[in-house]
């Protein structure tokens, strides 16, 4: 491993170790050797911004309204007209219902589990076909880097519990998302203090004879060219620069809706959060730096029966704020000329029971019905991909499954979905067992 020492010979701590990169111990070096192996991408590469609701959002109170089904099947919302003719959504959603002749609404998703495990959100295929790589990971793994920002990055903090989906697997720890928190972002941050910055000053000083000894004597010829690259990482800006959220005007922040209300954590009325839209802004900045996957969760969505909850409410609160979001950062990506270039996907791990559970009200967990929007990424917009039955329980026009929208994401990506991985034994794993993208969308 590199490491740059200062004349006292002290060790500059974390600055190639991917212990500063959030990588798994595995030095900035390594992790370029990674990417460099894989297939050279084109000039612009595309990205996704995969926006998870995690908790499983109700399709049929959201996406799939069902207003002349029985009352204890409908909800109290009301269906509003959309720019696409004969499409209607919630009422509590107008600025989709606005650009829906830009969006795709998928209707009528099946997945195979049905509680919260992400697995088939993250990798396309449920727990029961073993431990698979996140779809980001992969990307990682076989479409290389374009910029100096991580190819993959998951805007949600790690967890080490049951609920943490976003894991490489046999694709290598080197492929795991970037996450910026804590010490991962310590070095790309100003300095907090004079023996701080006097000190990362000495840094800088170091690196800049080293470049400037190297070039007089062609010593880059030499000198690993992965390290060089780790170099021009650490002394560039850019990196520091893109989760750099202070650059954006207030103005920006009001049009996401940043702390524009709150929601209610699960099934309590009485325990509210403010809605942040600062993850859907740094999501924007890094896709537009260059970075291939961005994942973030937004909000808490599983609201079961209870006595002091109330779905209704919940929703109420949460889908103006999700809308307002969502279309902003849809409008931002096109307003800079992202938009064909840039996937946005808005979904959950399944829907909820159309028939309303009382008391509280609530509705439970449903895995037949799920919805998913997509926008951009060069797929073919303006459309409603699936139909569910007049109860919205399940799938009239075929099934379409996590693999299915995985593949499509896996298109986008320029990941060839008949490539093979080897697992931790060696044996090779195809990415999906259905790689048949949603027909509709790329067609």
């Amino acid at each position: 491993m590199l490491r740059l020492t200062s004349g006292t010979g002290r060790s500059r701590r974390e600055f190639l170790r991917v212990g500063g990169l959030g990588l798994a111990g595995l030095t900035l070096a390594d992790l370029l050797r990674h990417e460099a192996r894989a297939n050279t991408p084109p000039s612009r590469p595309k990205s996704v911004i995969y926006v998870v609701l995690g908790g499983g959002p109700s399709h049929i109170d959201m996406w799939d309204l069902k207003p002349v089904a029985p009352a204890e099947f409908r909800g109290p919302f009301n269906p509003m007209a959309t720019k696409l003719p004969g499409v209607q959504i919630c009422e509590h959603m107008p600025r989709q219902a606005a650009m829906m002749d830009r969006l795709v609404l998928v209707r009528g998703i099946r997945s195979v589990e049905n509680d919260h495990f992400l697995s088939e959100v993250y990798s396309g295929l449920p727990r029961g076909a073993g431990k698979r790589p996140a779809f980001g990971s992969v990307a990682s793994k076989l479409t290389g880097a374009v910029s100096p920002l991580p190819t993959y990055i998951s805007l949600d903090r790690p967890s080490t519990d049951q609920f943490e989906f976003e894991k490489p697997y046999y694709a290598g720890s080197n492929h795991a998302p970037y996450r910026p928190f804590g010490e991962a972002l310590d070095d790309l941050r100003p300095a907090k203090s004079l023996d701080e910055l006097q000190d990362r000053k000495h840094v800088l000083k170091t690196f800049d004879r080293m470049r400037r000894d190297l070039d007089r004597t062609d010593g880059l010829i030499g000198l690993d060219k992965f390290q060089a690259q780790a170099l021009d990482i650490i002394t560039s800006p850019r990196v520091r620069e893109a989760f750099d959220l202070s650059r954006e005007p207030a103005k920006l922040l009001d049009t996401y809706g940043h702390n524009a209300g709150k929601y209610p954590h699960q099934t309590f009325k009485t325990i509210l959060y403010p809605w942040e839209a600062k993850k859907f802004i740094l999501a924007r900045r890094l896709v537009e730096a260059g970075a291939r996957v961005v994942t973030l969760r937004a909000a808490e969505w599983d609201h079961h029966s209870s006595e002091n909850g109330d779905i209704f409410f919940a929703l109420k609160c949460l889908m103006p704020l999700v809308d307002r979001s969502v279309c902003a950062l849809i409008d931002d990506l096109k307003w800079r000329g992202l938009d064909q270039d840039v996937l946005v996907v808005v979904l959950g791990e399944f829907g909820r029971t159309p028939k309303i559970a009382n008391p509280g009200p609530g509705r439970e967990h449903w895995a037949d019905a799920g919805c998913a929007i997509f926008a951009g990424g060069g797929l073919n917009m303006g459309q409603v991909v699936g139909e569910t039955d007049s109860r919205a329980e399940r799938s009239k026009s075929g099934n379409i499954s996590f693999q299915n929208v995985i593949s499509t994401i896996y298109g986008v990506l320029g990941v060839d979905v008949n490539a093979q991985l080897a697992d931790f034994n060696g044996r090779p794993q195809n990415l999906l067992d259905d790689t048949r993208p949603i027909r509709e969308l790329v067609d």
